[in-house]
């Protein structure tokens, strides 16, 4: 009997080629679709699962006085894990890591830019399970200049050699000497943590770093009890606070754990964030997750319609196999086989698809998304049992529906599926287009407010400038280097700086002297060479630039922001923000010499997702920085980075050459943005070629059903365009529909999405009447080619058979 039905079916497939092509393809379309996200969201729920440790990560909450909002961050203070770790039984153990970010490393003649080094607590691979190759997790980074390193970094610099005991160089300087004392394993991709090798803590911290109450620059991960109860823990820390942070400044902190699991997809709430690999926000994978399954969803509809409409063509089938004893139960399971068959051979080409669109996905999002199948039994029982369940879903209706036929009436030729049948189809189809609808416009906002967010004026010239990351050796050199650059006309300006425009800036007390009492605040804070505000062209609004008067302005002249200029006024309503200029104002005990000298335009040195902050612009040469900005002429760009690298390899020859251009960091900040919107862009593509494949099959079989109706009609006179019309209009009723059905949830959606965003978009009611307007265009193509080729067939044959 299974092989008789596996006939059938197949006779059946081949006899039906188009309707089975379509919803063959439509269904691998969606199934397609459907394995890509699993795949994604998968691999993002796999971040950090190689750890096995009940791990959570110490998080900061600051509200100092003068900030616009209080703010999460990914920093703590030094002395809090180990004191948090002897104070509270249910923390086990603590690791404290900080980033050392392109850090020039030296092996006898090598010297190699490593990307990112951690310096790291002597626990760190007893709290994570980071593979050791080599060496031992409880030592090997117990000492002072112990540096361990990942299997490919050691082979770069040691090739096949044992590089245990051997020593690298850090600046070439005799005082930061590092001796290999472990290998591990490259990082996982999937890890939050990524770094190339570690340095021991110890090297650097010393023992009054414990008095170090206030200074938030490291990371702290905390091991907890198994049974301990994280929330009755945070409880604790405000007391915790109070009792070893004094003078009242325990009052701007709160804390929080944050487990580990959440640190990759739920941590876009929190700044200073510089240790988050491919940080990405874990709604979006949710987001992802419903809009596959839509597709897949559109793509079972199209089946369901498809076995309906077509239901006439195997009556007469039903009506004989009943008449000679076959159950209903038997005829249900058959066509529900058939619809397995189907979805198998939708899987087939599914996968096909996967295979080939795989390295531009995995180009797309900036993963390593891998299809595995003959190495992984679990997920080909997976994927068998998917294709299972798509095809009982897809047949199910179908097969109730045809089974239902009674054998008197269609072997009569009499066949009344009825009005609820129709109806259903038309629900089905309407539930396709308001999917489509949805994602056309979701798509149009998306891609609207990433357009914006990337052509908004920031408030500074952010194009053709080159930033060059200096160090302890090459920070000396500045003068010389600036020097040398200006000298060239394919350098327009060269300033310094000790942050980058488009990060989290750091952020300083500071004291201001205005008409009562002096104000003690918080804010953000930038430390430049005079030159910084021409370079990026960040406008005056009141007092002056920053001169070149070390006398004057060195270590003594602040430019401070409109955000900030308005906090320091919003107790002097009636004083203007011209009468800040002279004021005395300053930072760590430097305000009785300071003074405010010009206030500067209001510029995102931020991204979009976040409001402009407090800020102040400090010119303090002594300090040094921390990158050099180069504008270069943007007519020359090629000859001018040429220039830039000669001047560096004659002024600094032992340093490495590494820059970025400013305008692709802060194209990095919206790569997840960008993501966001390709992929519901696809999705969206995706969702109306399928249901356009539906609406083809349907227009099909309605012109096929109605040949005799528009022959008659051609012999009275009608005209191609009023068949056209006719066939076309009730389909576009339907699509009509969904855009009616499809725009109030879109504008909920978006308007909710939008709040995520500092500064966003309006939702404009244009955008809804051009997705509709293009939904009822596609749905008009799609449909017209079916009715114009049934207006065009001559009548003769179509009544012949009469």
């Amino acid at each position: 009997m299974l092989k008789n039905y596996l006939k059938i079916a197949w006779r059946n497939l081949l006899r039906n080629r188009v309707f089975s092509a379509i919803n063959i393809i439509g269904l691998a379309v969606g199934m397609a679709a459907c394995i890509l996200i699993m795949l994604f969201v998968t691999y993002e729920n796999s971040f950090d699962g190689i750890h096995q440790k009940n791990i959570y990560r110490l998080d900061e909450v600051q509200k100092f006085p003068g900030m616009v909002a209080p703010q999460n961050v990914a920093l703590s203070m030094f002395p809090m894990g180990p004191t948090l770790v002897k104070e509270y039984p249910e923390i086990r153990s603590f690791v404290r890591v900080r980033p050392f970010e392109k850090a020039p490393l030296t092996y006898g003649n090598k010297k190699i830019i490593v990307p990112q080094m951690l310096w790291a607590d002597s626990s760190f691979l007893q709290l994570f399970d980071y593979k050791l190759i080599k060496g031992d997790k409880a030592s090997i980074l117990k000492n002072p200049g112990s540096v361990v390193l990942t299997e490919e970094r050691a082979r770069a610099f040691f090739g096949n050699d044992d590089p245990i005991g051997k020593t690298l160089v850090v600046y070439d300087s005799d005082t930061t000497h590092f001796k290999v004392t472990g290998v591990l394993e490259n990082t996982p991709k999937n890890s939050h943590l990524q770094f190339d090798g570690l340095f021991s803590f110890n090297t650097f911290a010393k023992a009054d770093f414990m008095n170090n109450w206030g200074g938030n620059w490291l990371v702290t991960y905390l091991e907890l009890a198994d049974n301990a109860d994280v929330a009755s823990l945070e409880k604790k820390f405000p007391a915790f606070l109070k009792k070893h942070i004094k003078n009242e400044g325990w009052k701007f902190y709160e804390l929080f754990l944050q487990p580990l699991r959440d640190v990759h997809a739920n941590s876009t709430n929190i700044t200073h964030d510089y240790l988050n690999f491919h940080k990405f926000d874990r709604t979006y994978t949710y987001i992802f997750s419903v809009i596959a399954l839509i597709v897949l969803l559109i793509a079972c509809i199209n089946f369901m319609n498809l076995s309906t409409a077509k239901s006439a063509g195997r009556a007469k089938e039903v009506g004989i196999r009943k008449s000679v004893g076959a159950e209903r139960t038997q005829l249900s399971f058959q066509f529900i086989g058939e619809s397995i068959l189907l979805s198998f051979i939708s899987l087939f080409f599914a996968l096909v698809l996967v295979k080939l669109f795989l390295p531009y996905v995995n180009d797309l999002s900036q993963r390593s998304l891998e299809l595995s199948l003959f190495s992984n039994p679990l997920l080909l029982l997976l994927f068998f049992a998917f294709a299972v369940g798509i095809g009982i879903l897809s047949g199910i209706y179908p097969a109730f529906f045809l089974s239902s036929f009674q054998p008197v009436k269609v072997l009569k030729g009499v066949l009344e599926a009825g009005r609820a049948k129709g109806s259903f189809r038309n629900v089905l189809v309407i539930g396709q287009f308001t999917g489509a609808v949805f994602l056309i416009i979701a798509t149009a906002f998306v891609v609207k407010q990433l357009q914006y967010m990337q052509q908004q004026d920031p408030g500074f010239t952010r194009e053709q400038v080159m930033v060059i990351p200096l160090n302890a050796l090459t920070n000396p050199k500045y003068d010389a280097l600036k020097q040398e650059l200006l000298n060239s006309p394919l350098i327009t300006a060269v300033t310094g700086s000790q942050q980058r425009l488009g990060n989290n800036l750091h952020q300083t007390g500071v004291r201001f002297h205005g008409d009562g009492p002096v104000r003690e605040m918080a804010t953000s804070q930038v430390i430049v060479d005079p030159d910084y505000l021409t370079l990026y062209k960040i406008p005056i609004l009141y007092g002056r630039n920053f001169t070149k008067d070390s006398q004057t302005d060195n270590g003594k002249a602040y430019i401070i922001n409109e955000t900030l200029a308005k906090e320091l006024l919003k107790d002097q309503p009636k004083a203007t923000m011209q009468s800040l200029i002279g004021r005395n104002f300053g930072f760590g005990g430097l305000d009785a010499l300071g003074r405010i000298v010009g206030i500067a335009k209001d510029f995102n040195f931020n991204s979009l997702h976040h409001k402009i902050e407090t800020l102040c612009i400090f010119n303090q040469k002594d300090w040094g920085y921390s990158e050099l900005s180069v504008r270069i002429n943007g007519k020359s760009a090629p000859a001018a980075v040429a220039h830039v690298q000669s001047v560096w390899k004659k002024i600094a020859p032992d340093q490495p050459f590494d820059y970025t251009f400013l305008d692709e960091h802060f194209a990095e900040l919206y790569r997840a943005d960008g993501q966001v919107s390709e992929i519901v862009g696809i999705l969206a593509s995706l969702a109306i070629l399928i249901s356009c494949l539906g609406l083809f099959g349907l227009a099909s079989f309605s012109a096929e059903r109605r040949v005799k109706e528009i022959g008659i009609r051609k012999v009275l006179g009608a005209s191609v365009g009023g068949i056209v019309a006719l066939l076309s209009r009730d389909f576009l009723k339907l699509v009509l529909a969904a855009i009616l059905i499809a725009s109030p949830i879109a504008w909920y959606a978006i308007h909710t999405w939008l709040q995520d965003f500092a500064y966003r978009i309006t939702i404009d009611w244009w955008v809804f009447a051009l997705a509709g307007a293009l939904a009822i265009l596609i749905a008009l193509l799609t449909v017209s080619y079916q009715s114009i080729r049934a207006a065009l067939t001559n009548p003769v044959k179509s009544l012949r058979s009469e």
